[in-house]
């Protein structure tokens, strides 16, 4: 088995014996997944999203769209969206009662498994003492010492609440320290919701921006260039055309919103060399990559160390976080070492320093990345296996603990690529996978996580469901 499946290139995967452990038995988690003897058939019967219904309609009402965020809503796929009730593990629950595994992870944040036991009792003892000081705090310390000692290209960092507050940051850093303003961004990469970054790629050849959403100006996005990803010639040509005028080049290392997409081998180095060529500063999104591929982030994986990075999800443990780093001459350009204003009331809070602190221990320890390879790997081979078995054309990929799949036989190399895939089925797919009690990123243009919690069950289970939905399509 390898990952990379579907793709032209080969990524690398760990092999270990199956017999490593996602957790040791005092970490069973404390609700119990019930095995219970029920066939596909029976459970389909059984399937009902009622209460759903009954409380989506009512948020409708309440929120724009029914969410706080837009891919809950199912627009992509169709159907009902669900209300989650509570997760544990591997599994989540709604309020219909339903049972799912897992596989969205709160969009990455639940690596150890959600509602972990000891990051739990963590946070209840932090939570004796205060839940936000608008103080420096000691656990902000620990955190950022764990950080640094961890992500190559960070020798200090800066906290922050959310992903697109980190890369709103890191974008104003790098211009301030170049005294330059175009970034270029890769198409299908997706940085957060601020101005600069909601740009489409002209028609396959880098253009300068313009906005992707209404109520940004245009003045926000001109000095936003654009490449499609995997495509070196773009961004040199780029470079070409904007001699001494661009401040930083910002890229998803493996791409995770356009759907999973590695970067095709010497891609990243490429971009490492032209960077450096041009004074320009290399800028890795480890948002969902960070702490994901490897202990270290993609950077790690990879074996390139860009001059700035952002992070998010895995380091708050499943409470709200960001942050940004990189070399110290860079970063001391932050206020208040610097005149690069930037700041937040709940920054470094000590409920998120709590829980990313007690996860990172736990990712940490011998084996763990070598396991979310393994059932990473198991999961998608299976998946594709089994698609291209009913006769359909399909293609995946992982690293580590991320992965994706494409209804389209692919290789994939860009968002122009991934635009390729059957919607339609996709969607299909989804919804028969929800009632086989398996819950996916509603959007085939999402990647997909497992976590330590994941178990070779949970991963046969999935496979099993997917060759009768396979089937049904």
């Amino acid at each position: 088995m390898a990952a990379g499946v579907g793709l032209s290139w080969p990524l690398k995967i760990a092999r270990i014996p199956s017999s490593i452990p996602p957790s040791s038995p005092s970490r069973s988690p404390a609700r119990s997944v019930v095995r219970m003897a029920v066939s596909l058939d029976e459970k389909q019967k059984t399937f009902s999203l009622k209460k759903s219904e009954e409380a989506f309609n009512a948020a409708k009402e309440l929120m724009p769209g029914g969410v706080n965020s837009p891919v809950r809503a199912f627009k992509s796929v169709g159907g009902q969206p669900i209300v989650m009730d509570s997760v544990k593990g591997s599994h989540m629950w709604d309020i219909d009662g339903n049972e799912y595994i897992d596989y969205v992870g709160s969009w990455g944040p639940a690596i150890i498994g959600h509602a972990d036991d000891e990051v739990l009792a963590a946070l209840a003892e932090t939570m004796k003492k205060g839940t936000s000081f608008g103080a420096p705090c000691l656990l902000e310390n620990v955190l950022a010492e764990m950080v640094i000692s961890a992500v190559p290209s960070i020798e200090m960092v800066r906290m922050v609440n959310s992903g697109t507050e980190a890369c709103m940051g890191v974008i104003r850093l790098a211009r301030a320290f170049t005294r330059r303003e175009k970034i270029i961004k890769f198409e299908g990469c997706y940085h957060g919701h601020a101005d600069p970054f909601l740009v489409k790629a002209g028609s396959g050849v880098a253009t300068l921006g313009l906005p992707d959403s209404p109520g940004v100006p245009k003045g926000a996005t001109y000095e936003t260039l654009t490449s499609p990803f995997n495509d070196i010639s773009t961004v040199k040509n780029l470079f070409d055309s904007n001699k001494g005028e661009i401040a930083a080049v910002i890229l998803e290392p493996v791409v995770g919103n356009s759907g999973f997409i590695a970067p095709k081998p010497g891609f990243l180095s490429d971009l490492r060399e032209v960077t450096k060529q041009n004074d320009t500063l290399l800028v890795f999104d480890e948002v969902m990559t960070g702490f994901r591929l490897s202990y270290g982030g993609a950077q790690e994986y990879f074996g390139i160390t860009p001059d700035l990075t952002t992070l998010g999800k895995i380091i708050g443990g499943g409470l709200p976080v960001g942050a940004y780093g990189g070399r110290r001459e860079i970063m001391e350009m932050v206020a208040p070492a610097g005149p690069m204003y930037q700041a937040g009331t709940l920054s470094g809070n000590p409920l998120a320093m709590t829980a990313g602190i007690h996860t990172l221990k736990r990712l940490k320890e011998p084996g763990r990345y070598e396991y979310l390879t393994k059932v990473t790997s198991e999961l998608v081979v299976g998946i594709v296996d089994a698609g291209k078995k009913a006769g359909h054309a399909i293609c995946g990929g992982c690293v580590g603990g991320m992965f994706g799949f494409f209804f389209t036989e692919g290789p994939v190399y860009e968002f122009a690529d991934a635009k390729k895939s059957d919607t339609a089925k996709f969607a299909k797919f989804y919804r028969g996978m929800l009632e086989e009690g398996v819950y996916f990123a509603p959007s085939q243009f999402e990647a997909g996580f497992t976590s330590l919690a994941h178990t070779p069950e949970d991963i046969q289970r999935t496979i099993e469901a997917a060759e009768k939905v396979f089937r049904q399509l």
